[in-house]
């Protein structure tokens, strides 16, 4: 009896040429899903290629406030997955746009042709929030499932990982300046979550592994202060540098400035952010709705930090360590 194979599924994903897609795509790639990377310059996401097989994966043109390019990029598809988000407004990309506007655009998309979504969005996400970013990533979350009740929603918290955003861009600050600022004093909380993790829970979720209906909670295996995380780095690049408090008013004086140049360090909605922690929330803890609790053993910082902030070194990877 002649074996019928089976084409692979096809998995969409918006925003699969950023920082988190590339390892989302790379784990799916290694399941055997066809994958459709819809991004707005497909031109520029060669580097997706050689995560997996000739022609598994496939850049396409979208771009979320042109409705009829979402549509056409989700054509045949088993799961759509949206990772598209914005730290800062520039242009025509407005928080509102993008997390809200966006996100409904893709989960109507989705519904239309009848595929499961994954949506991605952000510890912090609260609809009475006073940050831009976090009200509309809320609402977001709430066109998502007002559109697929049973979508699967993750917040992580800030990613960390070889293209980060975060340390990198901390570790280059530390190689020329003297100090680095603790915005407020640098209590603020964070949970920092390897992004190959993210990942793995996001794959999970394409394979039906994960419940839906629900909004699921990421966060690395420690909590670090904005201060330990500066400590932490700065230990892994072994330099020394001053750690100097920045209240809170002069931060918000430094980002109205900031803010102003065309890919800013710092925004007045991001000092916003800072002023609340960025951490797992208890009731996500009680209820499982973590990466342990979908059975994922996060990884530290301490273990992938020195696998690619080594550059930052004095003499890079050749820098020898005084015996302990």
């Amino acid at each position: 009896m002649t074996e019928i194979l089976q084409t692979p599924k096809l998995v969409v994903i918006f925003g699969g040429s950023g920082f988190v897609g590339r390892h989302v795509v790379r784990a799916l790639a290694k399941r055997g899903y066809r994958i459709r990377a819809a991004c707005r310059r497909p031109d520029l996401a060669g580097h997706l290629q050689p995560l997996g097989n000739v022609g598994q994966i496939q850049p396409v043109q979208a771009n979320l406030r042109v409705r009829w390019s979402v549509d056409q990029a989700v054509i045949g598809a088993d799961h759509v997955i949206n990772l598209v988000g914005i730290l800062h407004e520039s242009g025509r990309q407005k928080f509102r746009t993008v997390h809200e506007f966006g996100a409904r655009a893709i989960a109507e998309a989705a519904r239309s042709v009848g595929a499961g979504l994954t949506h991605v969005s952000a510890i912090g996400a609260d609809v009475n929030s006073e940050s831009a970013y976090a009200r509309t990533k809320a609402l977001g979350e709430k066109a998502v499932f007002e559109t697929i009740k049973d979508a699967v929603i993750f917040r992580p918290s800030i990613n960390f990982g070889p293209e980060d955003g975060f340390f990198n861009r901390f570790a280059a600050m530390a190689r020329y300046s003297p100090a680095l600022p603790l915005i407020g004093g640098g209590a603020t909380q964070f949970q920092p979550v390897y992004v190959a993790d993210v990942a793995e829970a996001i794959a999970r979720s394409v394979d039906g592994a994960v419940a839906g209906g629900r909004v699921y909670e990421l966060g690395g295996p420690n909590v670090l202060t904005f201060k330990e995380c500066m400590q932490e780095l700065l230990t892994v690049i072994d330099r020394k540098r001053l750690l100097v408090p920045v209240p809170w008013w002069v931060a918000e004086m430094q980002a109205s400035i900031l803010g102003l140049l065309p890919n800013p360090l710092l925004t007045r909605d991001q000092v916003t952010q800072l002023r609340s922690n960025n951490v797992v929330s208890d009731e996500a803890l009680k209820s499982g709705r973590t990466l342990t609790g979908l059975g994922i053993q996060p990884q530290s910082l301490g273990t992938i930090l020195p696998s690619y902030l080594w550059r930052f070194r004095a003499a890079g990877q050749f820098q020898r360590k005084p015996a302990g």
